[in-house]
């Protein structure tokens, strides 16, 4: 079971003083932050792709190959990379160098964002979104796969005898997971490939997410990769934590209440309700963690956002500490503790060169 952060490096008034950070001040605070999450214990950093404002990461590559050259332990992930409107080469041959420089510490999450008018800015229709995600994943699953690659599609120009560079560390691809809120398609690309399926059930009501899933879990098995169960979900949440849990909720609520996703909104209650967000103490953090088992079954990564709506660098970094060393490790002992030996654990870059390896081996025998 891996435990993470994720970012989606938001730039905002902090409503208690009114100061906001420069892009500077909050993309180095993202940087400390990971630095943070390593020092810890935490198994995941991922930063989101935005090429807009008041969001600084536009270029996750760049971000995380100065934060793997600063730490030895954490995987290094994005939270979303937008297959809509990067290039598959490009995709491809950033992240294989990120992999070297990481030595394989790399995995990504495909996704199709959530700000439509990216589309047009890279030279997209929003209303391709789907099939542009297929083709293109399609494409890249090639590029990492095959040394020189023939190919010509719909939405690009097309490729006689290339061959991107530098191939994939090991002759390994970086994981893959497929980010989605709302899209079975892209449910069903994850399940096709074998690959990982992130659902990022922060905002929307657990019984939705539910049905994704299992639709997820259906169609992993129809195409052969395990059983149902053994389908790999990843999972996101919110929490503010504090020993007291009164302290949590008297502090988090101006900031919930003036954000520019949910603020002006449902209350703080309300939302705790109905979505993962957790306000409180260490304990209750674990106990409402806990349940997304029994909504989701067995699960392989939980990531956490942590430094949003305008919360201090100071405040995020007390919440990593928190937990670190009193959250996390209670959950990885209980879930892992649930979990049936047939589950597989969360993949890392040394499971995919065993795993690469052993097939290997009995294709040659």
């Amino acid at each position: 079971m891996q435990f993470g952060i994720f970012s989606v490096g938001d730039v905002t008034t902090d409503p208690t003083n009114g100061t906001t950070p420069t892009e500077h001040e909050r993309i180095k605070a993202m940087v400390r932050i990971a630095l943070k999450a390593e020092e810890v214990g935490l198994d995941v950093f991922a930063t989101g792709e935005h090429h807009n404002p008041p969001f600084v990461p536009s270029s996750p590559t760049t971000m995380l190959g100065y934060i793997a050259a600063q730490t030895s332990k954490i995987i290094l992930s994005t939270s979303t990379t937008l297959i809509t409107t990067n290039d598959p080469v490009k995709i491809a041959e950033d992240f294989a160098m990120l992999q070297h420089l990481a030595d394989g510490r790399v995995d990504l999450m495909m996704g199709r964002g959530n700000t439509g008018p990216v589309y047009p800015w890279f030279g997209e229709d929003i209303r391709q979104g789907i099939p542009l995600a297929i083709e293109k994943y399609a494409l890249l699953r090639r590029l990492w796969r095959e040394d020189v690659v023939d190919w010509s599609g719909k939405f690009r120009t097309p490729l006689q005898g290339f061959t991107s560079t530098p191939r994939p560390l090991d002759g390994v691809p970086p994981f893959v997971w497929h980010g989605s809120i709302r899209s079975p398609e892209i449910a069903e690309q994850a399940a096709f490939y074998g690959d990982g399926f992130f659902a990022n059930h922060i905002f929307w009501p657990t019984s939705h997410f539910q049905q994704l899933i299992s639709f997820y879990r259906q169609r992993f098995e129809h195409y052969g990769h395990g059983s149902a169960d053994q389908a790999i979900v990843g999972l996101g949440g919110q929490a503010f934590i504090r020993p007291r849990s009164q302290d949590a909720w008297n502090e988090f609520r101006p900031y919930f209440d003036n954000a520019p996703v949910y603020g002006h909104g449902p209350t703080l209650e309300e939302f705790t309700d109905q979505t993962p967000l957790t306000v409180g103490s260490p304990q209750e953090v674990i106990d409402k963690t806990l349940t997304f088992r029994e909504h989701f079954g067995d699960y392989q990564r939980q990531l956490f956002l942590m430094d949003h709506a305008g919360l201090p660098l100071k405040t995020v970094l007390e919440q990593l500490d928190l937990l670190g060393s009193e959250v996390v490790p209670v959950l990885r002992k209980e879930l892992d503790s649930l979990r049936p030996a047939h589950v597989p654990e969360a993949p890392t870059h040394a499971s995919l060169v065993s795993s690469s390896s052993t097939s290997s081996s009995e294709v040659s025998e």
